[in-house]
């Protein structure tokens, strides 16, 4: 099975490099088109903030090909959040696989919750084959700014300032707004869940 991570300028391809080591599977880091459009399984991470990591998958016509795949894709973090179709991290019009947007969390001073969100939470209403084995209400690992609200392409949940979509699902596009690299076991079975659908 080929396995690609879509490298652009946005952090923490090593960390699901590894994350993939440890479950025994293999995987490219490329930004070549041919190599991505014939991978059986995508991975499109991110760390970092979301005009630059467009203009950088504009520029290489990255987004058109993302947007046009037909084979499982995995979004993380920002990688998720740059399927959507628009942020206000910089007014930034995104990919579009998922007509949502992404907002920046308000924080409520009564509520003492900093932004970002950082550290581990419990995701809930699992509703995925990407989910299968994991229990409701597991800990997996944030760190984010901005969310996605809930909607039809909702496919977990997690609360923090307010409930928010913590995975989402369209087709065959999948994201999720934790790191399942960092999530321990949890994470690990969602990778492998990942590349066995």
């Amino acid at each position: 099975m080929k396995i690609v991570i879509i490298k652009y300028n946005a952090g923490n391809i090593r960390s699901v490099l590894f994350a993939l080591e440890r479950i025994g599977a293999e995987a490219l880091v490329t930004d070549e088109p041919d190599l991505i459009v014939t991978a059986d399984k995508i991975i499109f991470p991110g760390v970092g903030e979301a005009s630059s990591a467009m203009d950088y998958l504009r520029e290489r016509k990255l987004d058109l090909l993302i947007k046009n795949l037909h084979q499982p894709v995995l979004g993380v973090c920002l990688g998720m959040q740059l399927l959507c179709a628009f942020s206000e991290e910089n007014e930034t019009r995104c990919i579009g696989v998922f007509d949502e947007t992404v907002r920046k969390f308000s924080p409520i001073e009564d509520q003492h919750l900093k932004v970002p969100q950082v550290g581990w939470n419990n995701i809930y209403d699992l509703k995925s084959e990407l989910f299968t084995g994991v229990p409701q209400n597991s800990f997996t690992y944030f760190v984010h700014g901005y969310y996605i609200g809930l909607g039809e392409t909702t496919i977990a949940k997690t609360d923090y300032i307010q409930p928010y979509s913590s995975a989402l699902q369209k087709n065959n596009f999948y994201g999720v707004q934790f790191h399942p690299e960092k999530s321990a076991f949890v994470g690990e079975r969602i990778l492998k869940n990942f590349i066995q659908l």
